[in-house]
């Protein structure tokens, strides 16, 4: 019970765990992308099309189809025939929660001085990886 070796241990365990949670914000994150693009989309133009979400983010055509079929397993999204991509009521709740945690970030960022371009692009990363306690802190800060 309690010997030097449970020190090492002990902190590679912490050490894994925290880059178990940074792999998990990451893929997570993508998914995000593509839902509050989604969302974007629908809004702005009436519809999402694969070709044009896989325009937007930058990646191939069945990169795209890959991210959108992760995306039905996970009840954000259904799709119809020659129509493209829809949003569940799951997936336009995300779309709302993402959008949210971004205006914090941005926010907070210009509150730092930051100006608004590079807050919108830094805020891009940061909205995914930032912990649900982390960004109360940053409301808290901002007054709200």
């Amino acid at each position: 019970m309690g010997g030097p070796s449970d020190v090492p241990d002990t902190a590679e365990a912490q050490e894994a765990a925290r880059h178990a949670v940074a792999r998990s914000a990451r893929a997570s994150a993508l998914l995000h992308d593509y839902v509050e693009l989604i969302d974007d989309l629908l809004r702005v133009e009436g519809e999402a099309r694969p070709t044009d979400i896989a325009r937007r983010l930058g990646v191939s055509h069945a990169t795209a189809i890959k991210a959108i079929a992760r995306l039905k397993r996970e009840g954000l999204a259904h799709s119809r025939p020659y129509r493209g991509v829809f949003l569940t009521e799951a997936g336009h709740a995300l779309a709302a929660e993402v959008r949210a945690r971004h205006r914090v970030v941005v926010d907070l960022l210009r509150a730092l001085g930051v100006p608004e371009d590079v807050a919108e692009s830094d805020a891009e990363g940061i909205e995914h990886h930032v912990s649900d306690e982390t960004l109360k802190a940053f409301e808290r800060f901002l007054g709200r």
